[in-house]
């Protein structure tokens, strides 16, 4: 068929399709009214295909073809492990959901454009369903996985799932590998979505079972960068080592304020040091941040690529910083003895806990101090007769340690009463050994040191936001929206089986009604699961331009001050905070910021969310490991979550695996979607979410992140 036969076709079908009695049909009753022999059928779908593809037509999830003005939208395509996916679109409205046979090839993380027709899908809830017409932008190039030989190719199984399918390698290109080595992937045809990506292997980056591999995978899968390019780490060879006093000219000295850091043994940037003295009308808090800014100036090499890391990737025992070490590690870090510039926040508490008053200024402070997490815990939870050997070794800074627990209990107390959420739930803490082996998992709880410097931040990040929002100055909020009414009926549906309730409006809650939740569960065997499935609930918080609040805080105005080293909106705010307090925000500067914030916000939220998975990645990374060193062990643990085809347990090391219903031999077992519980068909026996059971650590899956465990016993 010629161009020209081609096009004469397309336009046939569109006017049949264009005209008033048209009724949407599926393919073989268009083929059968335009008497198309069986021969030519390969032909219309073609055709038909191309219609779809340009947008002209659009075919719904029963297979009709609709020729209504199409709404075309685009934005980024979140793929699943699945086939099917879901479209983000660019101007804020909700996900569109995209039926296996409908992306076109796309791949998670791809700009595409998709039409839109008003159905619901199977998996969609109350989103949209529609069907990816064009590819704009790719955003994997390059992929990260795990590599299997066969006699005449190979594929790679991706390490993100999200990428939905595997990767052809011809033998020509497998660069040597065998099954089982990590390798980087170059895709040099991405398919259509009914053919696998095709590509070549360009790098081994070792074995699966190769101690380091993970971390090294982890950080290419997520495009995380492992070193600095050479004109950021040529900009670093101009940055002091110490302070000079023209420096501090012109800045608030503190240096004979007494203060300290709190912060993990192993911390090597300290970005925040607090103080705290007594007053005839309550107190003076200083909150003093490392001032970034001062080293890091605006669209230097420096600032581009803090800016597009976006953070600080925390791995185990490993840091990928957004800074280069000579910053966050020197002169922007907070040492004991030495004289750093900073930006202070120092805020005057009444008796009772409330900040009636505060002042932002540059600064110049001293560290008489450094401090750890368990060395602060220690002495605040030290028994009366060990109390005389602190105050000695310790000194005037004892009895301020004192004191800041007493006002770290009244801000709390302050949070609690406007119905933040607290959650307090044990973070997994993994020890390797030498050869980067697991030796130990274990829950990280948080401790009163913890809860200290948190009362402190928090009190600073709020001030912060509030003074910038009265202002009206182009700023960078922390935002945390209200949950959606779906998600909170299903928590009220599953805490249900503990023999909770959400009192008052299920549909927008309070964050009260969390709050409560979260108390009546402190202290029972379900705490953390309450807690887990509580957040889960709830949306993610991420940057924003405009003030919206944030609701696990119940506050109107929230931002990131605190932490410049590592994350950068508290870079850049720090930015615009200097330059008000300077008197430099002219109309000009502040169109320059509203300009340029709204990208930085946006990159900055998803920064965070790369780090945050690749994080949670290595974590399930090393549990597998772990697990597989421990094959026939038998523990007891809470049920976590109920499927139609298992339930997860989780141990008390915060380890989780499944119990799979086809490894529970001694009944049938029935889902209860609508209570969250399985049901023995002829025992009618029950497992529900926090009962305890004991299980065996019976298979590991390194390739796909699992564990599975057998059901010992109740």
């Amino acid at each position: 068929m010629t161009e020209k036969e081609l096009k004469k076709r397309k336009e046939q079908i569109l006017k049949f399709m264009k005209e008033p009695g048209y009724v949407p049909m599926r393919k073989r009753d268009i083929a059968a009214l335009f008497r198309v022999p069986a021969e030519a059928r390969d032909e219309l779908a073609y055709i038909l295909e191309l219609l779809l593809q340009d947008g002209s037509i659009t075919m719904d999830t029963r297979g009709r073809y609709h020729v209504e003005d199409a709404l075309v939208l685009q934005g980024e395509f979140r793929g699943t492990s699945r086939e099917f996916g879901f479209l983000s679109p660019e101007d804020g409205s909700g996900d569109i959901y995209i039926e296996g046979g409908s992306t076109l090839g796309a791949l998670n993380g791809d700009i595409v454009q998709a039409v839109i027709f008003e159905e619901t899908g199977k998996y969609a809830g109350k989103s949209r369903v529609g069907r990816v017409v064009k590819i704009v932008k790719r955003a994997n190039e390059y992929v990260v996985g795990t590599f299997f030989k066969k006699k005449d190719y190979g594929f790679v199984v991706a390490e993100d799932k999200r990428l939905g399918s595997d990767i052809f390698i011809d033998s020509r290109y497998t660069k040597g590998a065998v099954s089982g080595h990590k390798v980087a992937v170059q895709i040099t045809d991405f398919g259509n979505g009914k053919q696998n990506p095709m590509g070549k292997i360009v790098e081994i980056l070792g074995h699966i079972n190769d101690p380091g591999s993970d971390i090294v995978t982890v950080l290419r899968a997520f495009g995380i960068p492992e070193t600095f390019p050479e004109e950021v780490m040529q900009a670093t060879e101009t940055v002091p080592e110490s302070i000079t006093e023209k420096e501090c000219a012109g800045r608030l000295d503190l240096r004979d304020e007494v203060m300290i850091t709190i912060d993990g043994e192993d911390a090597k940037d300290l970005d925040d040091a607090v103080s705290l003295r007594k007053t005839k009308n309550g107190y003076v808090l200083g909150v003093h941040i490392a001032d970034v800014t001062e080293y890091v100036k605006e669209g230097s090499a420096l600032d581009n690529e803090a800016k597009k890391r976006g953070t600080s990737v925390y791995l185990i025992n490993r840091v990928v910083p957004m800074l280069p070490h000579r910053l966050s590690n020197g002169i922007c870090s907070l040492n004991e003895g030495e004289d750093r510039l900073a930006l202070s926040c120092i805020m005057d508490l009444t008796e009772d806990g409330t900040i009636v008053g505060h002042r932002l200024a540059e600064s110049v402070i001293h560290v008489n101090r450094r401090t750890s997490y368990t060395e602060v815990n220690g002495i605040l939870s030290a028994e009366d007769e060990k109390k005389p050997e602190f105050e000695k070794e310790y000194g005037e800074i004892y009895p301020m340690l004192l004191m800041m627990a007493e006002v770290s209990k009244l801000l709390r107390e302050k949070r609690k009463a406007r119905g933040a959420i607290d959650f307090d739930f044990p973070e997994s803490k993994i020890i390797l050994d030498e050869s980067g082996r697991p030796a130990e998992i274990k829950p990280y709880e948080r401790n009163d040191a913890t809860r200290m410097i948190e009362d402190f931040m928090l009190a600073a990040n709020e001030t912060v936001a509030e003074d910038f929002f009265w202002q009206e100055i182009p700023f960078v909020y922390r935002v945390h929206e209200s949950p959606d009414e779906e998600k909170i009926k299903r928590l009220g549906i599953l805490i249900q089986n503990f023999g909770y309730n959400l009192r008052g409006s299920k549909t927008a809650p309070h964050p009260k009604v969390l709050q409560a939740l979260l108390e009546k569960s402190d202290g029972s065997p379900e705490e953390a699961l309450i807690a887990r499935l509580t957040l889960r609930s709830m949306k993610q918080a991420k940057y924003m331009v405009d003030c919206e609040g944030h609701f696990g805080l119940a506050t109107k105005y929230y931002c990131h001050f605190t932490s410049p080293i590592r994350r950068y909106p508290d870079l850049q705010i720090h930015r615009i905070i200097k330059e008000n307090l300077r008197g430099g925000l002219d109309e000009r500067r502040r169109a320059h910021y509203s300009c340029i914030l709204p990208e930085v916000a946006q990159h900055s939220s998803k920064t965070e969310r790369t780090a945050e998975e690749a994080e949670r990645e290595l974590l399930k990374m090393k549990k597998c490991e772990y697990a597989e060193e421990h094959l026939g062990e038998e523990a007891e643990g809470i049920i976590s979550g109920i499927t139609n085809y298992g339930m997860y347990v989780e141990l008390p090391n915060t380890v989780e695996g499944m119990i799979r219903l086809a490894d529970i031999t001694d009944d049938y077992y029935r889902f209860d979607e609508e209570n969250y519980r399985l049901v023995g068909e002829r025992s009618y026996r029950e497992f529900q979410l926090g009962q305890t059971v004991k299980i065996m650590i019976h298979r590991v899956d390194k390739l796909l992140k699992t564990i599975d465990f057998l059901l010992v016993s109740r």
